[in-house]
């Protein structure tokens, strides 16, 4: 198939500026055929397949994962307030150049579709490969069927019903023959878990040689993605959505069933279980921070923030189940910590930039002490939050003795201290490993001190940042920014573990099954149970009794435990609670104030926006121009 004849024809169906690969720029054109060049030998094949690869998505960068900025979770300072997915949070989605673009690959988008149409060679061509046995081959063509299953995944997730390409078109096909409609989501659904379970039976149980194939896909980063397809399909977003009812394609199919159909809950309790039972049989677990030269004798307090930090920080620990590879977290960390971190260093620009920010709605979204939510705890004084008081020897592992800092940094859940900084609080790490010393490290953030706004917009705008993305390992010098990478987690045990206790509550409602799971997290994170926590502690005792109340509880817990991981985003959505949580004032401490107060006032500096619309990205009008056939998300 001449790359000359095919790339305009693909143009047409899938609206996409397509790219080639650079390998393939070598072939003349005109000349040789893919099949004759990228599949001559398993080397040239393996190059191929690894260009499949390239088309992830940069899940790791606050540019183009959605998941970032497109949130409410974290917020850029204005300065850089023209990144893609802040714009998308301001409400300034468009159809003429639809910002983070996954359709087409443009303004922050990566082009799934050609990634999928990458897939569909590789599949079709690798039987063809003269030096490979057939097992490689058919375990080669599992990876790319995992692969175009997981881009078609992200584009329903953010597009809903799509063009499902299950074959290249040929060349030889009609101009109208190329114009295709896309499909209900059901169908996109069941195609997706088709290609998993394809994929499922001819990929490794484990990769064998860690050194050089770390990063591609198992039999567990599939079964694990298979649980996430099934329980989003699940999920009032797409089960039984009667905001859509009138919500077409071209051939006049509704592309949203209307009615809610609880056997796929089923389905999501099945794939959640296959999912944990096999990652656990491979040796995943929930990781506990080990300590190593120079902190070991640390504290119990410490060793929680750990536990959570480095459960996402910890490159291959025993909870991640897939990680990306390709993608750095040198700027997440940079933009994560405040400047300051060492004061002598604060007017080095090899400081961190510390440009993100964590609104309130998202701090007070961290439990008390006691395992409950602040506004339910009848022993935390919730009414007083914004007050201030002296720091005590008591919370000396978590803030500063003898700093002033706000009534809601006491008395807080250990993930609350591992996910946040803020002023007052101890900054484990930077080569400060002794946590009973006096040199632990700590943030001050009101005017003119170390982490205050220093630089033009390098500062936080809330006065909270996510320690949680910093590596307490990453050292900041006067001359340098020495960053200890690892791969970003696209999938963790935990993530998995609250899936199934959320489908678990949808067919059978709670018990024993459901709080296990739950309760597995809570204890890493130092908390009790939570038929313990909520029957001593909340107001409403009986909250975790009820399907209703313990979906709360699950939802609640996904935020906190998976806060800042680009997890939020997705699930707002699929749940249809957007509209209800991303239509607030995102507010913040006074951060231009010398004194505590006015310092610990809060103050609301942005007004999200988010409408009907936007559970669903538009499709550009120029893709809509060029195939006739696609319809427009509603409301666009």
């Amino acid at each position: 198939m001449n790359k000359q004849i095919l790339l305009p024809l693909l143009l047409i169906v899938f609206s996409g500026a397509l790219t080639s690969c650079d390998y393939l720029d070598v072939v003349p054109d005109n000349v040789a055929t893919i099949e004759d060049n990228a599949f001559a030998l398993r080397a040239d094949a393996k190059r191929f397949l690894y260009t499949c690869y390239s088309y992830m998505p940069d899940q790791a960068s606050a540019s183009n994962n959605p998941g970032f900025l497109a949130s409410d979770e974290l917020v850029f300072t204005p300065t850089y307030d023209g990144n893609s997915g802040s714009q998308v949070m301001q409400g300034n989605q468009s159809v003429v150049d639809p910002y983070l673009n996954y359709w087409e690959g443009q303004n922050g988008g990566t082009d799934l579709y050609e990634g999928v149409r990458q897939a569909n060679i590789f599949i079709e061509n690798i039987g063809s490969v003269p030096d490979m046995t057939e097992t490689e081959k058919a375990q080669w063509a599992a990876e790319a069927k995992f692969l175009k299953a997981y881009y078609l995944f992200y584009l329903t997730r953010m597009y809903g019903p799509i063009v499902l390409p299950k074959e290249n078109i040929s060349v030889s096909e009609s101009t109208e023959g190329v114009r295709v409609t896309r499909e209900p989501v059901d169908e996109v659904f069941s195609y997706i878990v088709q290609l998993l379970d394809k994929a499922i039976t001819d990929l490794p149980d484990e990769i064998t040689n860690q050194e050089a194939n770390l990063g591609r896909i198992t039999k567990t980063i599939a079964y694990g993605i298979k649980a996430k397809v099934l329980v989003t399909a699940a999920s009032p977003l797409f089960n039984g959505n009667q905001d859509y009812a009138g919500f077409a394609n071209k051939d006049g199919e509704i592309m949203f069933n209307q009615e809610y159909d609880p056997a796929k809950w089923d389905s999501a309790l099945v794939a959640t279980q296959e999912a944990i039972d096999f990652a656990e049989q491979m040796g995943h677990s929930l990781h506990y921070f080990e300590s190593s030269v120079g902190n070991t004798g640390i504290s119990d307090s410490t060793k929680y923030k750990l536990n959570v930090r480095t459960s996402v920080t910890e490159q291959w620990n025993s909870e991640i189940i897939w990680a990306n590879t390709d993608n750095s977290t040198y700027s997440l960390q940079r933009d994560a910590a405040p400047r300051g971190i060492e004061p002598a260093y604060v007017k080095d620009n090899t400081n961190p930039w510390g440009r993100f920010g964590v609104p309130f709605h998202v701090v007070e979204l961290f439990y008390s002490d006691n395992g409950v939510p602040i506004e339910e705890d009848k022993t935390w004084e919730y009414g007083s939050r914004y007050n201030f008081k002296t720091i005590t020897e008591q919370d000396r592992f978590y803030l500063k003795p003898g700093y002033i800092t706000a009534n809601m940094n006491f008395n807080r859940e250990p993930r609350f201290y591992a996910s946040l900084g803020f002023d007052g609080a101890i900054w484990y790490g930077q080569g400060h490993y002794d946590d009973k010393s006096n040199e632990q490290l700590y943030i001050q953030s009101k005017k003119g001190q170390p982490a205050s706004e220093q630089h033009i917009g390098r500062f936080s705008m809330s006065g909270y940042w996510p320690k949680k993305l910093f590596h307490y390992q990453t050292v900041v010098s006067r001359s340098s920014f020495n960053t200890k990478s690892y791969p970003w987690p696209v999938l963790r045990l935990t993530d998995l573990y609250l899936l199934h206790a959320e489908a678990k509550n949808e067919v059978d409602g709670p018990g024993p099954d459901v709080y296990d799971y739950v309760n597995r997290i809570r204890e890493r994170a130092g908390l009790p149970s939570v038929q313990d926590a909520w029957t001593k502690y909340s107001v409403d005792p009986n909250k975790f009794k009820t399907k209703e109340g313990m979906r709360d509880i699950i939802h609640q817990e996904r935020m906190i435990e998976l806060a800042f991981e680009a997890k939020r985003f997705w699930d707002l959505r699929r749940w249809k609670e957007a509209s209800l949580v991303l239509n607030q004032p995102l507010s913040g401490w006074s951060i231009n104030q010398v004194e505590e107060k006015a310092y610990y006032r809060p103050r609301t500096f942005f007004q999200q926006k988010f409408t009907a619309r936007d559970y669903l990205w538009p499709i550009s009008e120029e893709a809509l121009l060029t195939n006739t056939k696609l319809t427009q998300n509603p409301g666009w």
